[in-house]
C-alpha cells in the first residue's frame, strides 16, 4: 500500500504504530539523504514490506519515478485528503501530483481519507483525484458527543488558560498562532507549576520528535504549539484542547479539537477570540499572494468561524450544520446550552438583513449589503441602482460592526448561506423564508 501523507511527524507516528503491530513499513520524506531514499526504494522493490509512506513532494522526484514501475502496488491511500482541495482549510499544491500518479497506475484503486471535509471539499477531492462518477463515499457523523465546546471573549486569555488548566486534570494541547507565542505560554505555565513544553515547525527534527514523544508518554502534560502539531497523532487520553488564538476556519477548529477525547471519555474544547484575532487574520489574508477568489473564500470561512463564536445557539448544532449534518438545537454539552447567553429581540433586524439580501438579488456579499442598509451611496450601490430599493438606508439604528455581527449570526443559524462559487455572495435558505414572511414570533441575537 502506497500512502501519501503530509507531515513527517504523522508519517513517523503511523510507521511506528504499524511496526509495533508486526506490520513492516517504510517511509520517504524530506531530510533523508539520497542514499537513504535509494535504499528505502530498493527495500520496497525487493523486501517483504506492506506499506510505503511518501510525502507528496517526493512523488515526482526522478529517483522515485525511476523505481515506481518496479514496486508492486495494490492500493494508493491518500491521508488528510482535504489537502488536495483549494476549498479545504489546509490546501497543499503538491497533493495535485497524485493525479499524475493515478495516470501511471490506472488499475490501482485509490482510497482518500479525511476527518474534516464539507460536501464541496469532498466533491473537489473526487475531481482532483480523478475518481469516476460511480465512486463510493463512506461518511461517518461529525458528531463527537463527549466533547464539551466553550468559547470566551475575555480580557486576559492567559489568566483564563491558567484557571482552566489548574481545574481540568489530564493531558492537554494548547494552540497558538505564532512560534514565539508557544514558547512564551509554555514558560508562563511552567512558572505556575504546570508541566508544559512548546512545539513548532521551526524546531529541528530531533527536537520535535523528543518533545512529541515526551507528551505522548505523559511525561509532559501540556504541549503548547502551532498548527504544525497534532495532525493524525492518535493519543487517546487528551482531556483538553484549547485555542488561545482563533484558528483559520471551522474545518481547522473541528480537526484540532477532535484530538481530544479519542478514548470516548469526557473532554473539553476551549476557544478565546477577540477583535485583535479578527484583525490579524484579515491582515494575513489581505497580505497574502493568493488570488482574489481564494482571498474571498478565506474571508467567508473567517465569517463562518466568527458566527460560531458569536452565536446564541447550541454550538454543536452550528458546527454540524456547517458540515451539512442535521442536529437538534440543544446538546446539553456546550457553554450556550449549559449557560444560555443574554440576547435581544433581533426579529426586525433579521428581517431587514434578509430582505436586503432578497431585494439586491442574492448576488452580493456582506459589505455591499451593509452599505445598502446604512444608506451609503457608494459607486457599486449606484451602479446597481440599489439606492432605489426599499431596504436602502433602513438599518441606520445599527453601525457597521453590529450589522456584521448580525449577518454572521444569521449565517451560523443557517438562515443565510454563503455561495462559495459566487464570490462569497449571500443567499436565502428555506429557514429564512418564514422570518421574511413574518410567520414566526421572534429571532434572538447575542448581545
Amino acid at each position: 500500500c502506497l500512502v501519501v501523507s503530509p507531515l513527517i511527524a504523522l508519517i513517523k507516528d503511523q510507521v511506528e504504530q504499524l511496526k509495533r503491530r508486526g506490520i513492516p513499513a517504510l517511509a520517504i520524506y524530506s531530510g533523508m539523504s539520497f542514499l537513504e531514499v535509494k535504499k528505502t526504494l530498493q527495500n520496497a522493490v525487493h523486501g517483504n514490506f506492506k506499506f510505503l509512506y511518501v510525502s507528496p513532494e517526493r512523488l515526482e522526484t526522478k529517483l522515485f519515478l525511476e523505481y515506481l514501475p518496479a514496486i508492486t502496488i495494490n492500493l494508493i491511500a491518500v491521508d488528510e485528503a482535504h489537502c488536495v482541495s483549494q476549498w479545504g482549510y489546509d490546501f497543499r499544491p503538491p497533493y495535485l501530483r497524485i493525479a499524475n500518479l493515478r495516470e501511471q497506475l490506472p488499475q490501482v484503486p485509490v482510497l482518500a481519507l479525511t476527518a474534516s471535509a464539507t460536501k464541496k471539499v469532498q466533491d473537489d477531492i473526487c475531481e482532483k483525484l480523478q475518481f469516476t462518477k460511480n465512486q463510493q463515499r463512506f461518511q461517518q457523523s461529525f458528531e463527537r458527543p463527549n466533547l464539551s465546546y466553550s468559547v470566551f471573549n475575555v480580557p486576559s486569555k492567559q489568566n483564563k488558560l491558567l484557571e482552566i488548566l489548574q481545574n481540568v486534570p489530564g493531558t492537554a494541547i494548547v494552540y497558538c498562532k505564532s512560534r514565539k507565542h508557544t514558547k512564551d505560554i509554555a514558560d508562563l505555565l511552567r512558572m505556575n507549576r504546570i508541566n508544559a513544553d512548546y512545539y513548532h515547525a521551526g524546531l529541528n527534527n530531533e527536537e520535535r520528535s523528543a518533545k512529541q514523544e515526551s507528551w505522548i508518554q505523559n511525561k509532559t502534560r501540556v504541549i503548547v504549539c502551532t498548527n504544525a502539531f497534532g495532525m493524525g497523532i492518535d493519543k487517546p487520553n487528551v482531556r483538553f484542547v484549547g485555542h488561545l488564538d482563533m484558528p483559520k476556519s471551522l474545518e481547522a477548529y473541528y480537526q484540532e479539537t477532535g484530538r481530544a477525547g479519542r478514548d470516548g471519555l469526557p473532554a473539553n474544547a476551549w476557544l478565546t477570540y477577540g477583535l485583535g484575532d479578527v484583525i490579524a487574520l484579515r491582515q494575513m489574508t489581505a497580505n497574502s499572494e493568493a488570488n482574489p477568489q481564494f482571498k474571498k473564500l478565506e474571508s467567508r470561512k473567517m465569517d463562518a468561524l466568527l458566527g460560531f463564536c458569536e452565536t446564541t445557539l447550541c454550538r454543536r448544532h452550528v458546527l454540524l450544520t456547517y458540515f451539512n449534518e442535521d442536529h437538534p438545537k440543544n446538546c446539553g454539552n456546550c457553554d450556550n446550552c449549559l449557560n444560555p447567553v443574554a440576547t435581544w429581540d433581533g426579529t426586525v433586524a433579521a428581517q431587514k438583513a434578509l430582505s436586503c439580501v432578497y431585494r439586491t438579488g442574492q448576488r452580493f456579499g456582506v459589505k455591499h449589503l451593509i452599505d445598502v442598509l446604512l444608506g451609503k451611496n457608494t459607486e457599486q450601490v449606484q451602479r446597481f441602482y440599489h439606492h432605489k430599493t426599499s431596504t436602502f438606508g433602513i438599518g441606520q439604528e445599527y453601525n457597521q460592526n453590529q450589522w456584521q455581527s448580525i449577518y454572521r449570526q444569521l449565517i451560523a443559524a443557517n438562515l443565510l448561506m454563503v455561495d462559495m462559487e459566487g464570490y462569497g455572495s449571500l443567499r436565502l435558505t428555506e429557514k429564512s423564508l418564514p422570518i421574511l414572511r413574518q410567520q414566526i414570533g421572534r429571532a434572538s441575537c447575542r448581545e
